[in-house]
């Protein structure tokens, strides 16, 4: 099964895409967990992409591309993936369509996370991330075993300056303006999937799983 998710910040993209992850025996690819891996691999593409974050500029997309291609050509994307952070924009899903066909991988699904402004927001503001690894936390919905410490690394937790309240409506606007088309751009495709992003964790993998066990591809 070869996978997009779409949806806002704090949609939960993440914390599902693990779960469909096991549940569908495809590979789990955030961009930016391979951006990071990139950077402290020191790669060609990798160093190429800290040119850009140096000067305090965007990775390009052809930059941001060629990692998804690389990610995807390795054997373990062979039975499938699902990408979780990319594209963003309907120039990017352009391009990485290309490169899927390149690849003759096309996508069998997009699923869009529809969430309220609300329900983000009391997300994201209760995000915490690990300063070292990079594993999330929530004070309410995923507590770490110890308060303000990553289970994973036992580094401390930190409140990203973008999940602050009063930045995470800013994020949305933009989220909005750039994602409005490519919603359009995979509705056109009839491979736009909607889920019911405002669902707590366990109601949502429950639907999500039911999902896929009616298009015969999830473990039951």
């Amino acid at each position: 099964m070869r996978l997009v998710l779409l949806g806002p910040p704090g949609a939960g993209k993440g914390t599902h895409a693990q779960v469909l992850s096991k549940d569908l025996n495809a590979v789990h690819v955030s961009t930016g967990d391979m951006l990071r891996e990139s950077l402290r691999a020191a790669t060609p593409l990798g160093l190429k992409a800290k040119t850009y974050m140096e000067k305090g500029e965007l990775v390009p997309d052809e930059v941001v591309i060629a990692m998804v291609a690389e990610r995807l050509s390795k054997p373990d994307a062979a039975k499938g993936f699902i990408l979780d952070g990319f594209p963003r924009t309907a120039d990017q899903a352009k391009s990485l369509d290309k490169t899927l066909e390149a690849l003759k991988m096309p996508l069998d699904s997009v699923l869009y996370f529809k969430t309220s402004l609300e329900v983000i927001v009391a997300r994201l503001s209760g995000r915490r991330v690990c300063s070292k690894c990079g594993k999330t936390f929530h004070i309410r919905n995923f507590r770490p075993k110890v308060e303000g410490i990553c289970d994973a690394c036992g580094s401390a937790l930190v409140q990203r300056p973008d999940d602050r309240e009063e930045t995470i409506k800013n994020r949305l606007e933009v989220y909005e303006k750039q994602t409005a088309p490519l919603i359009e751009y995979y509705q056109k495709q009839n491979n736009l999937e909607e889920v019911p992003g405002d669902l707590e964790v366990d109601p949502l993998q429950a639907f999500l799983k039911d999902l896929f066990i009616q298009k015969g591809t999830a473990k039951r």
